[in-house]
């Protein structure tokens, strides 16, 4: 697939990085009544880009395909490709994958997501990617839509799909390959989202905890026999990994399963936090505030990542009026 991401970046480069051409190129799209008036750029540090950029080449192709047959002869036949019905078809593919791919860096974003949460993402972005490939090899291409359209555009029903079913076995064992911790967390944290529940064995959740938070094994072992038998607390149990549940449970009586639960809630699961936080840093921190001392930044920068909303209301409310004698 390489040589389709390679041929259409080399076609909106050649758009792009002349000003005449991509004026040109521009005027014609408003003067057809495109949905877009240009094409968008890709470059590999942003790699999840590759779905929007593809997903605009592909849109704009007809007009792509024009604007290269009117302006030279030779520009239309060093793209020959783009009249070749497999390479069209590889286009329409490695869109929809990728597609896919940004939908699921998406639903990884934003405040408010632990482990628990992406764990779950991911499995089911597995089990789509093993769906997927069963209807390939049924020769069943619904879940692409630019490539159910594509085949109905060329007027074919149905196409070498071994190529394409590859692809999704590869994608499939990259996922395995990166994500091989989470089969050590995700026990555990099925076990903090409800501890409760009626397949928790305690001979084996116990020694997972313990070993990935290097804790005391028979002293997990105890904790959790205490919480499931702890009638209050199983009463006032909410599932998914809640400080409101674990602060319920006290300190002494608990330390090792508040400490699993503090640890767990703190991990890492992507790096959307700290990149969030240098984007708030680079647009706090700009040119013009160069007198800005640490101090001062640090608040800025808790003001502008923490959820916390002031009640201005209340606060207004609570303020005394100050009347003019």
């Amino acid at each position: 697939m390489k040589d389709v991401m390679d041929i259409a970046i080399k076609i909106a480069c050649s758009f792009r990085a002349r000003s005449l051409q991509r004026r040109l190129f521009r005027a014609q799209l408003e003067e057809a009544g495109a949905d877009h008036t240009d094409l968008l750029l890709h470059t590999d540090v942003r790699w999840l880009s590759r779905g929007k950029f593809l997903e605009r080449f592909l849109e704009l192709l007809p007009e792509i395909k024009e604007f290269l047959k009117h302006t030279t002869t030779h520009a239309a036949a060093a793209y020959t490709q783009l009249e070749d019905g497999q390479w069209l078809a590889d286009l329409a593919f490695l869109t929809d994958v990728t597609n896919k791919i940004n939908d699921l860096n998406l639903e990884l974003q934003g405040k408010g997501k632990h482990i628990a949460n992406m764990i779950s993402s991911v499995n089911t972005f597995k089990t789509k990617l093993r769906l997927l490939l069963r209807r390939l090899q049924q020769c069943d291409v619904r879940n692409f839509p630019h490539l159910e359209a594509e085949l109905r555009r060329e007027g074919k029903d149905s196409v070498e799909l071994a190529r394409y079913e590859q692809q999704i076995q590869n994608i499939l064992l990259e996922f395995e390959r990166r994500f091989t911790d989470f089969a050590s967390i995700e026990p555990v944290a099925q076990f903090l989202c409800f501890p409760f529940g009626e397949n928790v064995d305690v001979d084996c959740i116990a020694p997972k905890v313990a070993t990935l938070f290097s804790l005391d094994s028979s002293a997990v072992e105890n904790e959790i026999l205490t919480l499931q038998n702890d009638i209050e607390i199983k009463c006032r149990a909410t599932p998914g990994i809640t400080g409101e549940f674990w602060n319920l449970l006290l300190e002494e009586k608990y330390p090792n399963l508040r400490q699993c639960a503090l640890n767990m809630t703190s991990l890492f699961g992507s790096t959307y936090l700290c990149e969030s936080a240098f984007s708030h840093m680079k647009i706090i921190k700009s040119k013009y505030r160069t007198t800005l001392t640490d101090d001062h930044l640090a608040a800025c920068l808790r003001l502008a990542l923490n959820s916390y909303c002031p009640d201005y209301e209340k606060l207004a409310a609570s303020s005394q009026c100050q009347k003019s004698h």
